[in-house]
């Protein structure tokens, strides 16, 4: 750090506290040479992440279009505003394993995956703009690979108030074994 009266690049931090949330620091420093003192601010330079889209086009992460997405989805479902944003922070979140460019059909693969967990129409909608259904059979082809999985939501799920968890649906015959276990 070069002094502002000097121009010397000596010199010593007599005291650093943070400011905004910790996302700047604030120095106070003295010049080695003149003893004059000055403050600096260090932020943290946030590198924007970039998604590129199937086309090749490069565009900036953009958490709204996300949300919008996901709103149309959920668009006059049971699930309440705030769930839809822990799902863009999650989504988020997980992106921060991609540097500086993320692959869009990641992202798309992402949400679908939490739509999946949350809810079914949700899913079958965004999917169907997502795969790009062109026809009846490829509708019908992505309901049959949900039917397979199987997957309901717990007694404890109410999208009102998010979710629990969700547990895949036991045959007859293993809840029995479990009952018979916990007994015997």
């Amino acid at each position: 750090m070069k002094c502002p009266y000097c121009g010397n690049e000596q010199d010593r931090v007599l005291d650093s506290r943070p400011l905004d949330g910790a996302s700047v620091i604030r120095r106070r420093r003295e010049c080695q040479a003149c003893h004059k003192r000055f403050t600096t601010y260090e932020r943290l330079e946030n590198v924007p992440l970039m998604v590129s889209k199937s086309d090749g086009r490069l565009e900036s992460f953009d958490r709204i279009k996300l949300r919008e997405g996901l709103s149309r989805a959920l668009e006059k479902r049971p699930v309440a505003a705030d769930t839809v944003e822990r799902l863009v922070s999650e989504i988020e979140y997980e992106l921060q394993d991609y540097l500086m460019q993320v692959p869009s059909h990641v992202i798309g693969e992402k949400v679908l995956k939490k739509l999946l967990e949350l809810d079914h129409v949700a899913y079958i909608r965004f999917a169907s703009v997502y795969r790009h259904f062109q026809d009846t059979d490829a509708f019908l082809h992505e309901l049959e690979k949900l039917k397979k999985l199987d997957i309901k939501p717990s007694p404890d799920f109410h999208p009102g108030r998010g979710r629990k968890s969700l547990k895949l649906r036991k045959a007859p015959k293993e809840k029995e074994k479990e009952k018979q276990e916990v007994v015997g």
